[in-house]
């Protein structure tokens, strides 16, 4: 736990590192498209209960997890983003289920330590290309829900991107009171 705490509040956060491949601005909304390279993750997933009910918990477990409770007791460091993976019914509520990642750090990618909990998982993510948008404040199901309508609407019908899932990305410690940093990410259909 206090591996957990040590992290958030005074540990330093690695930023995932991305190639900016634009910055474009359509109706006054501004975007990006990022390309990420593959990493490992560790990822816990829930189904059953809302967003807002479920990730708090998950989150602390991935917390848990790159804090120190893991069989080898290392505290990694945190990286950000924390990226949950939501999966929009056509009406654009969110279905009741999700996964919460959180990138390894890049000193633990070749041999994470292995979790002690086993809801969480290690998984290798493939690179992808994603649409970004970013907002402030607190953010939960429906302020991530609104930016992600918001994106929808700026980039458009015929814009390849996939509509079966999408990213809710927290870049900043829940104690952290303004200057927040939250973003939708589209991930780009591949042609």
């Amino acid at each position: 736990m206090f591996g957990m705490m040590k992290n958030s509040l005074f540990g330093n956060t690695e930023e995932t590192e991305y190639k900016l491949l634009s910055s474009e601005t359509k109706d006054g909304v501004s975007f990006e498209v990022r390309r990420y390279d593959a990493f490992k993750y560790a990822a816990v997933s829930s189904e059953g209960r809302t967003f807002d009910q479920v990730t708090g918990e998950l989150i602390r477990k991935l917390l848990m997890y790159i804090g120190g409770s893991n069989e080898q007791g290392e505290a990694m460091g945190t990286a950000a983003p924390i990226i949950i993976t939501v999966y929009p019914r056509n009406d654009g509520v969110l279905s009741r289920r999700l996964v919460v990642g959180i990138r390894i750090p890049s000193d633990y990618q070749q041999s994470p330590p292995t979790p002690t909990d086993s809801a969480v998982r290690i998984e290798e993510r493939p690179g992808m290309t994603v649409y970004a948008l970013q907002f402030g404040g607190f953010a939960g199901e429906s302020e991530y829900r609104a930016e992600a309508l918001r994106l929808t609407r700026t980039l458009g019908e015929t814009a390849p991107f996939q509509r079966k899932q999408y990213f809710c990305c927290s870049f900043d410690s829940p104690l952290k009171p303004y200057g927040r940093r939250n973003e939708v990410w589209f991930l780009q259909e591949e042609p």
